[in-house]
């Protein structure tokens, strides 16, 4: 699927598993976005790994012909086996986390989540809470494929009605349900007008 003026994005961190999930689903939108991403020439920063989603998404980005820059702490070099062939960053151990994420927050227009576990959780609150402190500007678009977020979603609203998420210090929340949906989401949050997006069907 291509759209019009998406190099205007210039790249996009993924956050999501570096396991695959138990619904075929999950594999199928992490390839489906890393193949939207190269057709719109859109680099994807990501963590790195070979294994799981991310390796999907970074496969499928290479695949067609894209740019992907990977971001993997040492002591997890072993143990993701990232991917050959991509721009890999390695930071250091003693300030892993904290190197990592200011590199995932500040190269990219806009932050996706794709389904995943305690990392992507980590990664994506923190987004979050970086934009209602307003340390951050690219939005956070959660993908809930297959209603993987669906339990999360209704906490956040229940943290809302308790008072926990005050008005003043709300976060945007910006979910989409496909994957075609992700790109033009962050069109409407970085200012690319709608009707200059083109849609065409993806090569099979």
């Amino acid at each position: 699927m291509k759209y019009a003026n998406a190099e205007r994005i210039g790249a996009v961190t993924v956050f999501c598993g570096s396991g695959s999930g138990r619904n075929p689903a999950y594999i199928k939108a992490a390839h489906d976005f890393g193949q939207t991403l190269a057709e719109n020439e859109i680099r994807l920063i990501y963590g790195g790994s070979s294994i799981g989603l991310m390796g999907a998404v970074a496969s499928a980005v290479m695949g067609h012909g894209g740019k992907v820059t990977g971001i993997i702490p040492k002591f997890l070099l072993e143990k993701e086996q990232p991917l050959r062939s991509i721009d890999l960053i390695e930071t250091d151990d003693i300030a892993v986390m904290a190197e990592r994420k200011t590199y995932f927050f500040t190269k990219a227009s806009g932050i996706v989540i794709l389904p995943g576990g305690m990392g992507t959780l980590d990664e994506y609150f923190e987004g979050v809470t970086l934009e209602q402190l307003d340390r951050i500007k690219p939005p956070s678009v959660l993908v809930n494929i297959a209603g993987f977020y669906d339990y999360l979603l209704a906490h956040l609203d229940r943290a809302r009605e308790e008072g926990f998420v005050r008005p003043g210090l709300d976060f945007r929340q910006l979910v989409v349900t496909k994957v075609e949906d992700i790109i033009p989401k962050l069109f409407e949050q970085i200012g690319i007008p709608a009707t200059n997006i083109v849609q065409m069907k993806a090569a099979s």
